[in-house]
This record gives structure tokens, sequence and C-alpha cells, in this order.
């Protein structure tokens, strides 16, 4: 079959099979008459089923009930918000389908500024003013492409990233020069996704043989990182923001690279000049805060903060951990008044919420023990203490947060109840032995509270439970006894739920199911374990491998396998 003419509208409609009246669009804008107006332009296109919000809250309960194949967003939204961010929240909650075309609308004036800071890309825009055959044109290729690699993104949403890569393989096999960049781009991302460096390198290789594309040059950096080559990944990080200063992907990377090197001056400079460029990028901004605290730069950690917070605002990416981070580090600052009213507007924000409630609790345990007021503390620490027992026996319920739970440990000890504390946070370092961010929050309340050395002592406790638990599953793995060796680890999983135990349980489980035959009852199990690790880290290798594992062995056995996809976020 010969190529399509991208410019052909019929033809493409032709080709995809699809009638213009079988789709459903969103229509975003805050001014009733743009969205009449639009409105209208699609109607004389054949859609009928055309939804309209006016604020992102409308957006938000239309996607939440119905499935759309295009979302029109204007630039500008309500509360200074914009189509961008709208974007960026509804990708990173998966409230849209990768399949779904969003188009962002902006006037030509603005074009180049919006653009120039995409960092997660609508399908494509449309600048005011614009004609019924030019939104024709625009709409039918970008449908056209999502058509292309439909099987593609359907295995991503699901989060079955082998056979997502085998679809891609499929699209390459056929031949057919058409979108071969992004069916090369996407297979390269997916390898990354899943620890294939070496043949991700190979990919991206092959992609630099024809062209200079920043997106592989960005690609094979990764690769390289994984593969260990630290320098070279550097290096043409380096170079990418050296030669594409707008590229802030490329900053994120080489920031990441230098704070796994303790480069943490570097490492906050990069992030810095980043949020500088595109500051609504809360996400980033969060990043930059983490690193100034680590880094003992608290005016730029609370600037960085305070942005998230307002950004957030109102947003359902907003988390408590926002008003908290902000708060702690103005308490460090020793900006008490204004601790206590971004604590204020986080129990007004989140009333009802026994997580939010919680948090605001040690907050004010915590400002009152900087004020002095220690009978105070010690009632807010109290009643924090009982709403934390009650949060771990409600199942239902989601787990506190690290941050929080250090937190409650630093209003502990701030209070003098050191047994306590040290319960606490021996359980979240042993969870979050890997994050560099809750062990250092860690080490910091101890170094705040001049126990620095007891400090040093739980930590190192803690390691030494950590090699234990390991080397127990790794000895009876040895051995040649799976069975010995899976519970093990399911004993490591469930006394301490890290990333690594919860991985390494849900993979001996599955592998002896391979093994031995489908069993429900350890199924379930090997399900809890990878949903509890995926909410903790879903980017995570050790997810991503024990979640195609489970994929595989429920094909194997003709099981249909739950998607897994919610929550999963993999770039492409």
């Amino acid at each position: 079959m010969s190529l399509p003419d991208l410019k052909n509208t019929p033809e493409l409609l032709k080709r995809m099979g699809k009638s213009f009246e079988r789709l459903r669009a969103l229509i975003v804008d805050r001014h009733s008459s743009a969205r009449h107006s639009l409105r209208i332009l699609l109607s004389t296109l054949g859609i009928t089923s055309i939804h309209n919000a006016a604020t992102s809250a409308e957006v938000l309960r239309n996607v939440k009930s119905y499935d759309f194949d295009i979302i029109f967003a204007d630039y500008i939204l309500d509360d200074g918000r914009d189509g961008q961010q709208l974007l960026e929240e509804l990708r990173q909650q998966q409230f849209i389908s990768l399949s779904t075309v969003y188009i962002l609308i902006t006037a030509e004036r603005s074009y180049r500024n919006v653009i120039s800071v995409a960092e997660l890309t609508p399908d494509d825009y449309l600048i005011k003013p614009f004609t019924a055959d030019m939104l024709e044109g625009r709409l039918v290729r970008a449908l056209y492409k999502k058509k292309f690699f439909e099987q593609v993104f359907r295995h991503l949403d699901d989060g079955a990233l082998v056979d997502a890569l085998a679809a891609c393989e499929a699209l390459l096999a056929r031949g057919d020069p058409l979108f071969l960049s992004d069916t090369l781009r996407h297979k390269g991302a997916i390898l990354n996704a899943l620890g294939r460096y070496g043949e991700a390198k190979a990919v991206y290789q092959q992609v630099l043989d024809l062209t200079t594309a920043p997106w592989a040059r960005m690609g094979l950096a990764v690769a390289l990182r994984g593969l260990d080559d630290l320098a070279e990944a550097e290096s043409i990080g380096s170079a990418l923001i050296a030669e594409f200063p707008e590229y802030l992907a490329a900053y994120d990377f080489v920031a990441g690279i230098c704070e796994e090197q303790g480069h943490l001056a570097k490492a906050q400079e990069l992030l810095q000049k980043a949020t500088g460029m595109s500051p609504n990028n809360s996400f980033r901004q969060r990043m930059a805060g983490d690193i100034a605290v680590r880094n003992k730069d608290l005016e730029a950690a609370e600037q960085a903060y305070g942005k998230v917070f307002e950004r957030r605002r109102g947003s359902s990416l907003r988390a408590v951990d926002d008003y908290t981070n902000l708060t702690r580090v103005m308490l460090d600052r020793g900006h008490t008044d204004g601790a206590r009213h971004v604590t204020q507007e986080l129990r007004h924000d989140w009333r009802g919420n026994s997580h939010g409630e919680f948090a605001a609790l040690i907050m004010d345990s915590l400002c009152a023990n900087q004020e002095g007021e220690s009978v105070k503390a010690k009632e807010f620490l109290e009643k924090a203490l009982t709403m934390h027992d009650a949060i771990r026996e409600n199942a239902d319920s989601s787990g506190v947060s690290q941050k929080i739970a250090v937190d409650l440990a630093h209003a502990c000890l701030a209070t003098g109840d050191e047994d306590r504390a040290r319960e606490i946070l021996g359980k979240v370092a042993a969870e979050n032995h890997e994050d560099r961010n809750v062990i250092a929050q860690i080490q910091a309340i101890f170094t705040k509270t001049g126990k620095e050395e007891a400090g040093q002592d739980l930590l190192a406790e803690v390691g030494r439970e950590i090699v234990e638990l390991n080397n127990r599953g790794t000895l009876a793995a040895s051995r040649g006894d799976d069975g010995a060796s899976m519970q093990a680890l399911i004993e490591a999983a469930e006394r301490v739920p890290s990333v690594q135990f919860l991985t390494d349980a849900c993979k001996a489980i599955f592998i002896r199911i391979d093994r031995k035959g489908w069993n429900e009852e350890m199924a379930e199990r090997g399900l809890r374990y990878l949903r509890l690790a995926q909410g903790k880290d879903a980017r995570s290798p050790r997810v991503v491998s024990a979640r195609e594992l489970y994929f595989q062995t429920a094909r194997k056995y003709g099981i249909e396998a739950v998607p897994l996809g919610r929550g999963q976020k993999t770039e492409i």
C-alpha cells in the first residue's frame, strides 16, 4: 500500500476508517464565546459529541466521567493556570489516555514563548485566528498519528512495556518509513524504561547516524547512565544544554548525575537555571527545593517550595507534602509566623482529610516548640500520635507520607520522647534506605536536636538489618531452594516494605508461579507487593522489571492481567 499524503485530509480519514461523528471532544476555555465559536467549527466537521469546560475543576469532572478522543485547551485558563499545566496534570494523573489528542490554542504573539518551555508537548498547536479548514487538517493529522501508534499507546497505558515494545517492533517490521523517527523514539524510551540500556543505546545510535536530534542524544545519555558510563552521559547532557539552552530535560538529567556524585551545589545551580526558564513546572521546583535543603541553601529552598505550593493550589496534583515542605523550611529559617500561616491553610484546604489534619497537628507542635510553648507542643503531638495510630489501623488508607513521618519523629524528639522517635525513624529509614532525600532529612533532625551521634547509630543499625534480610533470601537462592528464598523475601517485604524488598518478593512469587503453576492466592500477594512498590516509585527499574514478570507469567497461564499503568509514567 502506498504511503498516505499527510496533507490529504479525505485520504487520511478513509485510511483511518473513522468518521468525525464518532468522536467525543472537550473544549476548555474560560470564555463562553470562544467555546461557542469552536463548537460551531467542530459541528461543521460533523463532531456532535462536544463537552465544555470553563475551569480546571470542570475539566477534571469531565475526564473522570468520559473518555475523550480530543481535547482543545486554550493556553490561558482560570486562576492563573495554563493549558500546558493542565496537560501535565492530566497525563501525570493518568486521567486521559496516550491516544487522546491534546491541542493547545494560543495567540500568535505568545506562541513562541509557549513552545519554548513546552516540556510535555501537546499533539499540536492552533494559533488564533484559525479557519475550519486549518482546524480539520491539523486535527486529522493528529488523529491519524494516534491511530498509527494505537497498539503502542494501549500497552503503555496498561503499563505493559514489553508488549508496547513488541508493538513498536511490529511497526518497524513493516518497513514503512512513515513516523519512523517517532517509532524509534518510542522504542528507545521503552528500552530505557525496561533497563535494557545496551539495546536502547543501539537504537539511539542508529537514529544519530541519520540526524542530530536532541531527543536522540538525550536518550543515548540516559542509556549510558544506565550502563554506568556517567562521564560520557554527563558530557552529552552538558553539550545539549550548551547547544539547546531551552531543552530543559537536559538540565534535570545532568543535575541528577551531579547529585549522584555528591556535587549538590552544581545540581542546585542547574535546576535553578531550568526553573528560571520554566517556573511553572512544579515537579522540577520540588526537586530544586529538595536539593537546596540538602545543600543548606534555605532561602532558595523556601522560594522553590513556595512556587510549588502556589502552583499546585486547587490542582488535583496538590499534596499535603507541598504544605509541610514549605512549613519545615520556614521553621528552619526562623519564620514561625509564616509557618503558622501555611499550617492554617493546610488545615483549611484539607479539612475532613485525616492525612491533612494529622500533618497540621505535627506542624503545630513544631511551631509551638520553636516558640518555647512546650506544653502546647506536647498537646498537639499527643493528638497527632493518636491520629497516626488510627491512620495506620485503617486498611483503606494510604500510608503516611515518609517526610511527614520524619516530621512526627522530629516533634517527638523536640518534646523528649526519644524512644518513639527512634521507632518511627528506624521504620522510615529501613523502607527508604535508597532515598537520599529521606535519609538526609533524618540526619538533619538528629543534628537539629543535638543528637547527631544517636542518628548515626540508628542508620548504621538499619543498614545492618537491610543487609541481614537481603542475605537470607540470597543464601536460600544460592542453595537452589526457590521456595525458601521466596518465603525469606516475603518475610523481608512484610518487615521492611521498601521498593527493594517488595519487588524482590513479588518477583520471587511469580517465578515460583511460573515454575509450579498459577496460584490465585500467591498471585494476589504478589500483586499487592507490586502495587505497594509502584505507589512508592513507579519509574524504578525494579518496579518495571517486577511488573513485566507479572504480565509474562499471567500470559503464560492464560490469565487476564490487571492493567497497572495508573500512576506509571513512561516518557515517550
